[in-house]
């Protein structure tokens, strides 16, 4: 039974998808679905809804609906990729802070700023915590975690996951997205994929 259509379009041979047209007048439901069915991907509410703002304005612009290929690759450039981003993610080691520290780590953390290698330091309970603690210092941009969730992309030992943060930066919440065979590190990608949103927005 469904119950917006008139008729199950999988009995006259089309997909949901098909029906599903990606336009400034498609909710959010209708770009979540697509994004969940054909690629896997399964946002949260808060980033439904701002994902929604984002393909309305290109599609106003464009005065066109988009297919789902074309969504995917915003969502990835806007929220993963982020081409011309300031910061770029190269590699992390944490370390217990010591006896007595209470669990607490420090991280050491090689980003690309601008081009240059440089080295940022931090201390959190965890590595989101120690890293989002560094960033903080070397942007001078105050941040913390509002949400998180994260799931496999595939089944196997080898499965990417993917990561969605949404942070607190600067007083402005932003949302980014790491993908990563590692964990931990699709996390990491995924708040310096937020904090690439905040910086563009401040420094614009």
């Amino acid at each position: 039974e469904v119950p917006y259509l008139p008729i199950d379009p999988q009995d006259v041979g089309r997909s949901y998808e098909a029906i599903i047209r990606i336009n400034s007048q498609s909710g959010k439901g209708g770009i979540a679905y697509i994004l969940q069915e054909d690629y896997g991907l399964n946002l949260p509410r808060n980033l439904q809804v701002e994902f929604r703002s984002v393909i309305q304005d290109i599609t106003d612009q464009e005065g066109k609906e988009l297919p789902p290929a074309r969504i995917y690759d915003e969502f990835l450039k806007t929220y993963v990729t982020q081409p011309g981003a300031r910061l770029e993610f190269v590699d992390h080691t944490t370390v217990p802070k010591g006896a007595g520290a209470g669990g607490v780590r420090s991280m050491t953390a090689e980003i690309i700023d601008n081009g240059r290698k440089v080295t940022i330091e931090g201390e959190g309970n965890g590595p989101i915590d120690s890293f989002i603690n560094a960033l903080s210092k070397h942007t001078g941009m105050d941040m913390s975690v509002l949400d998180y969730s994260e799931h496999s992309l595939h089944q196997g030992s080898n499965a990417a996951a993917i990561c969605y943060m949404e942070v607190d930066a600067g007083g402005k919440r932003e949302f980014g997205v790491g993908i990563n065979t590692n964990i931990v590190t699709a996390s990491l990608l995924a708040v310096l994929a937020a904090a690439n949103r905040a910086l563009q927005s401040r420094d614009a």
